[in-house]
């Protein structure tokens, strides 16, 4: 089976690494050239255009950074599709962009999958992310073998769509510890508290989670990198709006949360690092919020394992 890649940026970069480290013959295309030849140069095969990719491959991987650039891309694809291939979509986007896409793709005899990705990008690079997938079951026990090459923890999360439903929820989620942790910490410096024991206070108390056990330590640290920027976290939150609004669930949180975002774009730019979000704290306090002995960024120490399918529970 020949699989083609469309993105090779942070996380697209890490999950297409993944395949070529285990075997898969791969095509790959990006805009950037540089990330094409690093490819290659691995024995990869560079794509000549999205189009001829869909025509060559049994698979077509796009992991892209906005649903505008997910449905440019699918668009020259489109006229390739027939029977037997399948467009996996790992991008962050629209779940309704996605699934009137894959209606498009499921029309020319072709199958769809929305199979965003969580866990971080240090997950991303060493297999051990988690891939939420939507699509029929059918399609998603024949990709399942390619998911579980890139990720650990495989679910299938219902229909076409479903799955970057959740994966704005848990963005959304991430997204609200970055900034109660940003706030705790600076609290924790006010207060008069070694931030290396305010650290693992948190980390052994009921006030834990993913975001403080990774993004407080690159915040301590003073690098604030964790390959994620804060144009990325401010669309992933404008689309957790959106699918609250379509469902007539009026919010109280998120839209703090981007007024606080669009705050930190205008003050740092929009590629700024999105753990800096607490120098809007720094400045307004005055205080430094760094400590010794923490990571510049993020390292999976788990050993590379086949994935396996996450079954919900049901009563």
């Amino acid at each position: 089976m020949q699989i083609g890649f469309i993105g090779l940026g942070n996380v697209g970069g890490k999950l297409s690494g993944s395949l070529l480290r285990n075997g898969v013959d791969l095509q790959v295309h990006d805009l950037n050239p540089e990330l094409v030849a690093s490819f290659v140069a691995r024995g990869a095969t560079p794509g000549k255009s999205p189009a001829q990719m869909m025509a060559a491959c049994d698979v077509v991987i796009t992991c892209l950074p906005s649903p505008q650039a997910c449905e440019a891309v699918l668009r020259e694809m489109l006229d390739e599709v027939r029977e037997g291939k399948i467009w996996l979509e790992m991008s962050t986007t629209e779940a309704e962009a996605v699934a009137r896409l894959g209606r498009e793709v499921e029309a020319r005899g072709g199958a769809a999958v929305d199979c965003p990705v969580s866990g971080g990008c240090h997950r991303a690079d060493t297999g051990n992310i988690a891939i939420f997938a939507g699509t029929d079951r059918a399609t998603f026990e024949r990709v399942l073998p390619i998911l579980t090459i890139m990720g650990r923890r495989i679910l299938h999360t219902g229909p076409l769509g479903s799955a970057s439903v959740l994966k704005v929820i848990t963005n959304y989620l991430a997204t609200a510890n970055l900034v109660s942790v940003a706030e705790a910490l600076t609290v924790a410096k006010g207060a008069g508290m070694d931030l290396n024991t305010a650290f693992e206070a948190i980390r052994i108390s009921s006030g834990n989670s993913f975001v403080h056990e990774t993004e407080s330590q690159v915040i301590l640290n003073g690098s604030r990198d964790i390959s994620f920027t804060m144009d990325l976290v401010a669309k992933d939150i404008g689309l957790f709006q959106t699918v609250a609004d379509n469902a007539g669930v009026q919010l109280d949180l998120n839209p703090l949360l981007i007024d606080i975002f669009n705050d930190g774009i205008d003050r740092y730019g929009p590629r700024e690092l999105s753990p800096n979000i607490i120098k809007r704290l720094e400045e307004r306090t005055g205080l430094d919020i760094r400590a010794p002995g923490f990571p510049a960024e993020m390292t999976d120490d788990e050993p590379e394992e086949p994935g396996y399918e996450v079954r919900p529970s049901r009563a």
